[in-house]
């Protein structure tokens, strides 16, 4: 008899028990003794081999083809802890050659894969819409690829690591171009940008900006500017950096140009005392960096015809259409060049008030600028000693005995010419001519300070120019300083 706890010949038998060992051929289910895998599928030789499906306790899973008991071939793998899934080729159990990885965050890629990692070609589309096209390196944007971002912009050139490096073209949404030298994300080298404005800069780039860019204007000429009351000139604008150089690289920022009257002007210079405008033609004063204020004056420019008249205050009509570029192209506002012979031959058609000049190389030029006489809306009041002078009198360029304003009432019986002579010119006194940077939208963000020139009409048949007080070698030759009108 067999002793107690031994086993009986049918006991101790061979057996097969499915949970621990796995099967050897055909299909069958097999649960690993950590109880992390659990594999259900096809067999070959006791190991898995085919089609079949590999379950993690974690809720990760893959699903495809097996070669002598490893993930190979093509197949599709969801990994639990980031809610990503990828379809495709594998190699060793990891995802190799070409496949598609779904994000659960949003987006996906498409292309070439090497252990697990984008890696060569491929096309990405991230979570916020955003699409990349191009070469891949450890999981990286890297090489050559286009990608278009969510705000419209596209990027066509060199990556390194995920960053815009090397030669690149960016096209703005905003119709903006760059194309040069980028670094670490940013424009850093030689490189050329069409701005939206208009404006071109092409030079050198420093994290992000260009090195050799306008920071002001200045208006050359002596401090203060002197022309003969009816008279025209031209003002010169050069753009300068904050080194005082010429910002030769920049071209077509828009400048704008108006005037101001100074509101109470001085004896030595003028016989009028202040002008005083009506309740309905109310301005904003103008501070300038001369000590004084100023209110607006109208500007006209287009020199006359020899003994031509204007009529009334014609010279300040403005002309027709209210684009700037049309205008530019035209030739408008290219005060240089006289008017065609067809035109009549009392004068050159006038630029309308504020007339903008394109910049060119750094430099802008405003050529025949007329100050025109006081709109019916100034009424500027003599000086006691210009009235004591009795009403047939003139004093400075300015008509006696006429009304308040200086301006010759409808209807009068007075010569038309003497009329007319009167209207066509500002009166003597103190001015001052700014010119603004109305590049839209502004370049880079930035608008350029006001530059402002303190201009003082003389009076015609004045013998003997007033005093002015000496101004230093600049007043004749030098540049005139840049004066920011203050918002």
């Amino acid at each position: 008899m067999a002793a107690a706890g031994e086993e009986t010949p049918t006991s101790c038998g061979p057996r097969r028990d499915p949970r621990t060992r796995p099967p050897r051929d055909g299909y069958g289910v097999y649960v690993y003794p950590n109880s992390f895998f659990r594999y259900e599928g096809e067999w070959k030789g006791g190991k898995k081999h085919g089609r079949g499906k590999l379950l993690f306790k974690d809720g990760s899973y893959y699903e495809g083809e097996f070669v002598d008991g490893e993930i190979t071939g093509e197949g599709c793998q969801h990994w639990a802890w980031s809610g990503n899934t990828y379809s495709g080729q594998f190699v060793l159990g990891e995802p190799q050659g070409r496949g598609v990885v779904k994000y659960k965050a949003g987006g996906y890629y498409e292309g070439e894969v090497a252990h697990g990692l984008r890696e060569g070609h491929g096309f990405l589309v991230d979570q916020a819409g955003q699409v990349y096209q191009g070469s891949f390196h450890s999981n990286r944007r890297h090489g050559r690829g286009q990608m278009l971002f969510q705000n419209g912009d596209k990027y066509d050139g060199d990556w390194v690591r995920d960053q815009r490096q090397g030669h690149g073209v960016l096209s703005c949404a905003d119709g903006s171009v760059y194309e040069g030298q980028w670094h670490s994300d940013v424009f850093s080298g030689l490189g050329s940008m069409a701005h939206c404005s208009g404006v071109v800069y092409c030079g050198l780039w420093i994290n992000g900006h260009p090195a050799a860019q306008a920071t002001r204007m200045v208006i050359l000429g002596p401090e203060v500017m002197e022309v003969a009351q009816g008279s025209s000139f031209t003002l010169k604008v050069q753009l300068q950096q904050d080194s005082g150089e010429v910002a030769k690289n920049e071209n077509g920022r828009v400048l704008q140009i108006s005037v101001g009257v100074r509101r109470v002007q001085l004896p030595a210079y003028s016989a009028v005392s202040f002008f005083k405008v009506d309740e309905d033609n109310q301005e904003t004063s103008i501070r300038t960096p001369f000590g004084f204020e100023c209110i607006p004056y109208p500007l006209s420019t287009g020199m006359l015809a020899p003994g031509a008249a204007l009529e009334g205050a014609g010279a300040d009509s403005p002309l027709p259409g209210e684009h700037l570029d049309p205008a530019l192209d035209s030739g408008a506002f290219c005060g240089q060049d006289d008017a065609p012979d067809s035109q009549p031959a009392r004068a050159r058609a006038p630029h309308r008030p504020g007339a903008c000049r394109r910049v060119k190389q750094g430099w802008a030029e405003f050529a025949d600028i007329l100050l025109g006489p006081p709109p019916p809306g100034y009424r500027p009041f003599l000086s006691l000693d210009s009235l004591s002078q009795g009403a047939g009198s003139r004093s400075r360029g300015v008509p006696g005995g006429t009304t308040p304003s200086g301006q010759e009432p409808p209807g009068s019986s007075r010569p038309r010419g003497t009329a007319v002579a009167e209207l066509a010119a500002a009166l003597p006194g103190e001015y001052v001519v700014l010119v603004h940077d109305v590049t839209a939208p502004p370049f880079l963000g930035r608008t350029l300070p006001t530059a402002c020139k303190h201009l003082r009409v003389l009076a015609q048949g004045v013998g003997q120019r007033p005093h002015v007080p000496e101004e230093g070698p600049k007043a004749a030759h030098g540049h005139s300083p840049v004066s920011a009108v203050p918002p």
